[in-house]
């Protein structure tokens, strides 16, 4: 298929846009998730940069990019500096396939795209823990890939349930599909099981014991200063993001652009910041013996009374 220069000008155009859209709104996440946390800690949190400590992250960004990158003896250079920019590059490429108003893009296979996308995640750790040439990267990237297998595998499990629902890996049909009724009403069980999955598979608390700071520092990214670090803080909050318009498309069918879309993805990133703020980091067995033993038999149970339901209505037809 032909495709014109006025063509590929859009194309950029409306890549660039989403990236700046995205970069900004990663921005403001960081100063509300500030402010809530001070509010609940009994403090103000930033409030001396312009108004209420609104411009508060691009000083940080500023701050973080001009520092000095001091060169580590025992790092393994390239894949030291090469690992954080894959990490941003595929929280971004994550957005290709979302349709925002109107359906400009169409991936037929979008769903196993999107799980790529999250499976190459562990690669960007592996190779961070790694390189860094620490022990205390190396713990906390085992901890980090070992948690993030366990909950994936329970994640990939919910998106095949969704594909029972549709029958199809293309987002746009689960437009078509919710048009009515939105799945949250159907099956709102497996939407608080997948939100919890989500906040174990993106570090959150009380699941972040990549960052377990008593025994770990800082985890994998112990080692990592200026850019490289700032890489990898945006890429995490760009994730945020990007799960709760996941969630949008997968559980409510609606378009961005409209005003209950862009309140559900505030609502959930909200949603992330109170559970930082009120519970406490739980021992790392019990999250283990969470996913396998509990969260993955229900969704297992889930899984195969579904495939019963479909089965038996073929069989009615």
């Amino acid at each position: 298929m032909f495709i014109s220069i006025k063509d590929l000008i859009f194309l950029f155009i409306y890549y660039l846009l989403i990236i700046v859209g995205i970069l900004i709104s990663v921005a403001f996440l960081v100063v509300l998730e500030r402010k809530i946390l001070g509010y609940i800690q009994f403090r103000k949190g930033p409030n001396k940069v312009f108004f209420g400590g609104l411009f508060q992250p691009f000083s940080d960004a500023i701050k973080l990019f001009i520092k000095e990158n001091i060169r580590l003896m025992k790092i393994n250079t390239w894949f030291y500096y090469v690992s954080p920019m894959i990490g941003f590059f595929l929280s971004l490429i994550f957005l290709l396939g979302f349709p925002l108003s109107i359906n400009m893009f169409s991936m037929n296979l979008y769903l196993f795209y999107m799980m790529s996308c999250m499976s190459l995640n562990i690669y960007v750790i592996l190779l961070s823990s790694w390189s860094s040439n620490s022990n205390y990267s190396m713990l906390g990237g085992m901890r980090s890939i070992s948690q993030s297998l366990s909950y994936e595998v329970v994640m990939f499990l919910i998106f095949f349930i969704m594909f029972f629902y549709v029958e199809s890996y293309k987002l746009i049909d689960f437009f078509v599909y919710q048009e009515n009724l939105g799945f949250f009403l159907i099956n709102n069980f497996m939407f608080f099981i997948l939100f919890i999955v989500m906040i174990a598979e993106l570090n959150r608390m009380p699941f972040d014991f990549i960052e377990g700071e008593s025994e770990l520092v800082s985890g994998f990214n112990v080692e990592y200063m200026s850019g490289s670090f700032t890489l990898i803080f945006l890429a995490e909050y760009m994730m945020i993001l990007n799960m709760g318009i996941l969630f949008i498309y997968l559980f409510w069918g609606k378009f961005l652009l409209s005003i209950f879309s862009l309140m559900f993805v505030l609502i959930f990133s909200m949603m992330m910041i109170l559970i930082r703020g009120s519970f406490p980091r739980l021992r790392y067995d019990n999250l283990m013996y969470f996913c396998w033993y509990n969260i993955l038999s229900m969704v297992m149970m889930l899984l195969l009374l579904i495939f019963l339901m479909k089965f038996f209505l073929y069989l009615n037809l």
